[in-house]
């Protein structure tokens, strides 16, 4: 009986994508350098059935823009950043118009970029690291980025959403 009163509940579990939710968490700058670069961040974040928090999407809080993250990235990202770092996700920007736009003003000079974000945790600060790769193959710290707690978002930031190719002009109809 109890056997089959656990394979129940089990069954009876959503999966652990389809029970993800999507939620928009804000954060403003917390230093000058920052303040300089970003102001502020929206993150897209997929917080799944147990509870971790996965970055899909950055939007910048305070202009026009949003990057794609994508889940990964070289692992001597992390080594060449402080101690403190270690307990971070590395994220990859993803290859759109805001994307490459971002990477350059993080990490001038490198031809690649990731981000390594602390662990997100909400009503909490958030610290992110750029590290670039340079031509001649090394990874070095560009800027770290010092965020504090802001609020959640009930929905997007509005404004278009850059890295998403634009829409197929529509086809041209004659009288």
């Amino acid at each position: 009986m109890r056997r089959w009163l656990i394979l129940a509940l089990l069954l009876a579990l959503p999966a652990g994508p389809a029970a993800a939710e999507t939620r928009y968490l804000a954060y403003d700058a917390a230093d000058r350098v920052t303040q300089a670069l970003t102001r502020g961040v929206t993150l897209e974040v997929e917080r799944s059935l147990l509870g971790s928090i996965s970055v899909r999407r950055l939007f910048s809080t305070s202009q026009r823009g949003s990057a794609g993250l994508r889940r990964g990235g070289p692992d001597g990202a992390r080594a060449v950043l402080p101690a403190d770092a270690a307990a971070a996700t590395v994220y990859g920007l993803a290859p759109g118009v805001d994307g490459r736009g971002l990477g350059r003003a993080l990490c001038p000079g490198a031809d690649e970029t990731w981000l390594v974000i602390q662990r997100v945790r909400m009503a909490r600060p958030l610290t992110v690291d750029a590290v670039g790769r340079w031509s001649d193959g090394t990874l070095r710290p560009c800027v770290r980025l010092s965020y504090l707690w802001r609020g959640e978002w009930a929905a997007p930031p509005a404004g278009p959403v850059l890295d998403d190719p634009a829409p197929a002009p529509a086809a041209a109809t004659t009288p």
